[in-house]
């Protein structure tokens, strides 16, 4: 029997072999298994909002105003934060903002200083 991998759609595993591609019994998903491997490799892409690529360790520069949900006063833009990490999710881009703390932030709304 030839061996079989998880599919990437339902997670079953018993994603089995047609020849050049895989194929998933229960969801009737067909993948390419080198396809597949690729595309688990690739990092995640967040980009600033001039479209420049950001990566974990750049600082950055807050564009607009943000208010923080639970403080007095929002997150002036002009603030500049240093040592971003990027993470998946909506809020891409885990930080510690002076004067706030620990900060999930969207990456729409900052630019690579």
């Amino acid at each position: 029997m030839s061996e079989s991998q998880n599919c990437p759609s339902c997670k079953s595993p018993y994603g089995y072999s047609t020849g050049t591609l895989m194929m998933c019994p229960e969801c009737g998903h067909e993948w390419n298994p080198e396809e597949e491997a690729q595309a688990t490799t690739d990092e995640t892409v967040v980009k600033d909002a001039n479209g420049t690529i950001l990566q974990d360790g750049d600082s950055v520069v807050i564009v607009k105003d943000l208010p923080v949900k639970g403080a007095p006063k929002s997150i002036k833009a002009g603030t500049k934060v240093k040592n971003i990490r990027i993470v998946e999710g909506d809020h891409n881009i885990d930080c510690k903002v002076d004067g706030f703390g620990a900060m999930a932030l969207k990456s729409e709304f900052v630019k690579k200083a």
